[in-house]
């Protein structure tokens, strides 16, 4: 195997409590280490790295401009590691991992409540969930479950619809008190709050009821749902988005139905894995739980 130039955890521990601290006694003590031991870590550093990464100011450490750089890829590292270490830890021998990605708004909105009773039938499998926004590679990032929206066709990927979606427009009851609304038209006249990933949400609304204004792209625009949510609840403007997402907040009376008239969205949200990870216990009984659900 060729030679790599991977310096020691150590080494990297050793740099990163001396740069928080300024100070190589302090970082010894943090450590359970020597003066000694840590300086003699941070030297062979420097030499691997071929750089200095502190220099000496009246007794004190500075941070030379590739230590400042060095600092925070270690710190990263360092971060995943511990991460890494801890999530092992957790995991009993019989446990499985099951990992999911899903839209953070569907996660938390639709999802949620339905993952307590797989838990309870499933002790033996642990789920793992991370946030995405966007479709992604599944198997580049080494995830065996995913919730998308869109038309249900992906290469190589067994999809399952769960829900429709229907856009509905949304605002304050204090908004909607001051700015009555009588028609659609009277909508245009507001600040339009949109979603970035889907600017063309405000124009099919309106052109789906005849009609047509230059206003339907204007706006303040969002990269998810809950922070264009908890901006209309403020009152900053109506905002467009799937009715689950705001199920909670109209039943609570934090936001009010601005205009009746609800928007069939063409694309729907799914459940997608690897074709070929079907076959797993973990995925099949995953799938099998979540699809009763399905509309």
């Amino acid at each position: 195997m060729a030679s790599r130039n991977l310096p020691s955890t150590a080494a990297m521990q050793c740099f990163e409590a001396a740069a928080r601290h300024m100070s190589f006694t302090r970082a010894a003590d943090e450590l359970n280490l020597t003066q000694s031991a840590v300086s003699k870590q941070v030297a062979h550093l420097e030499t691997t790295l071929q750089h200095k990464l502190f220099r000496r100011v009246r007794r004190s450490l500075l941070l030379t401009p590739e230590g400042a750089i060095f600092l925070s890829d270690v710190r990263k590292v360092l971060t995943q590691i511990e991460m890494s270490t801890q999530a092992i830890m957790t995991y009993s021998g019989n446990s499985e991992v099951l990992k999911i990605a899903t839209l953070p708004s569907f996660g938390s909105r639709w999802l949620a409540n339905k993952l307590p009773a797989f838990l309870a039938d499933n002790p033996g499998i642990s789920l793992e969930f991370h946030d995405r926004v966007k479709d992604f590679d599944l198997e580049q990032q080494d995830i065996d479950i995913a919730l998308f929206y869109g038309h249900g066709s992906w290469p190589s990927l067994a999809c399952h619809k769960l829900i429709d979606e229907d856009m509905v427009a949304v605002a304050s009851p204090e908004l909607l008190a001051q700015h009555p609304i009588n028609s659609v038209d009277d909508l245009t006249q507001l600040p339009l709050l949109h979603l970035s990933t889907r600017p063309d949400a405000w124009h099919h609304w309106f052109a789906n009821q005849e009609i047509i204004t230059d206003r339907s792209y204007h706006g303040t625009r969002f990269e998810t749902f809950p922070m264009l949510v908890r901006t209309a609840m403020a009152g900053g403007g109506v905002a467009l988005v799937p009715h689950f997402t705001v199920d909670e907040e109209l039943e609570g009376g934090r936001l009010s139905v601005a205009w009746p008239y609800r928007l069939l969205s063409e694309s729907a949200y799914y459940l997608v894995y690897p074709e070929h990870l079907g076959e797993l216990a973990k995925v099949r009984r995953f799938v099998e739980h979540i699809t009763q659900f399905s509309n």
